[in-house]
């Protein structure tokens, strides 16, 4: 059996907001991640079961190694269809808000959604959420947002009904923010879930070979390129940053998603604890941060890059040029030093 994490009144709380309404959307983050993608279509593949007409709507597009969720061929894309896009919100009644905690992180569709008279129910698992949404379903411990729509679910008494589709979407969310369970994923409740969506029919095998074994031959290229020419090893701080330009991303005909698990790779040398991927976007530089044992990359997200996340896999961004951003992140971490050590 399951704890029960989330509390009872807002189950009840949602599942009367469910109960009434007529049109649902459902809205994930910019740059949609597996998490994201899985949570949404999960819930949307649950909410159809039930009946409800139901939209998803992301603000750009996802990766192609996601396109196979079921469901993923009815995405709304913010930034390739507006006005379809923006006509499904103002029909709305209820609208989900999954895996962001703030509406900074969903673009352009910021002032949009803010100014929706529907009501809101955010479910997340990222700290300190703004308060936009009528109910809040967050708990930073969980491990994805994925997990904690399955738990919802399940507390709301439909997990007897839960579909394949549903199943598969879910599973593939908690896979890909846990990296295939090699991170945050220590708590056995996370495994009597996996026991449950393989009763359900989930091939996790299969679901594994569609996220991280489809990838073109350019991201081979790239990640080539990446590891001989832009891994910088800094020993003394048990730290490697990987920088990537626009450019150089355009060399290797970059799409979405063409550096997913990049920034893991640098863990694997001895005595790394710390490892970030600067990379170089039209408007601004992302970074994405990982760690081994203790040392809080989301403490630097957020210090530093306006982000956020988990102790170990988090996320950040920066409107200066990705030299004086890499410079930025070398010049702070001595400040590190000390729990960089002890991670070790």
């Amino acid at each position: 059996m399951l704890t029960k994490i989330i509390d009872k009144r807002k189950v009840d709380e949602t599942s009367v907001l469910i109960e009434n309404a007529k049109q649902i959307a459902i809205v994930t983050h910019m740059s949609p991640d597996g998490d994201a993608v899985g949570s949404a279509l999960g819930l949307y593949q649950h909410l159809r079961s039930c009946a409800k007409n139901v939209s998803v709507i992301v603000p750009n597009r996802f990766p192609d190694f996601l396109a196979w969720m079921p469901g993923a061929e009815n995405v709304l894309i913010y930034d390739e269809m507006r006005e379809q896009t923006e006509a499904t919100l103002k029909k709305c009644d209820l609208l989900f808000a999954l895996d962001f905690n703030t509406l900074t992180r969903i673009g352009d569709l910021n002032g949009f959604v803010k100014n929706l008279s529907c009501k809101k129910v955010l479910i997340d698992h990222h700290r300190d959420p703004d308060d936009f949404c009528n109910v809040v379903i967050s708990y930073p411990k969980i491990a994805s947002t994925s997990e904690l729509v399955f738990r919802l679910i399940y507390s709301m008494g439909f997990f007897p009904q839960m579909t394949l589709p549903c199943a598969e979407c879910l599973y593939a969310g908690m896979m890909t923010d846990t990296g295939a369970f090699t991170f945050n994923s220590n708590d056995p409740e996370i495994y009597y879930i996996i026991s449950e969506l393989l009763k359900k029919g989930v091939d996790k095998d299969a679901i594994y070979s569609k996220v991280y074994n489809t990838y073109s031959v350019d991201r081979l290229r790239l990640m080539g390129y990446t590891l001989g020419q832009k891994m910088e090893v800094l020993p003394e701080y048990h730290t490697a940053i990987i920088t990537l330009t626009k450019a150089e991303l355009d060399k290797f005909n970059y799409k979405e998603g063409d550096t997913e698990g990049f920034v893991n790779i640098p863990l694997s040398i001895k005595g790394i604890v710390f490892s970030v991927l600067v990379k170089e976007g039209k408007e601004m530089v992302k970074l994405s941060l990982r760690s081994r044992g203790t040392f809080p990359v989301n403490k630097v997200a957020s210090t530093l890059f306006n982000g956020g996340g988990h102790i170990n896999a988090s996320g950040g961004e920066s409107y200066e040029s990705i030299k004086d951003t890499v410079k930025k992140l070398k010049e702070a971490l001595p400040h590190y030093q000390k729990e960089l050590e002890e991670s070790c």
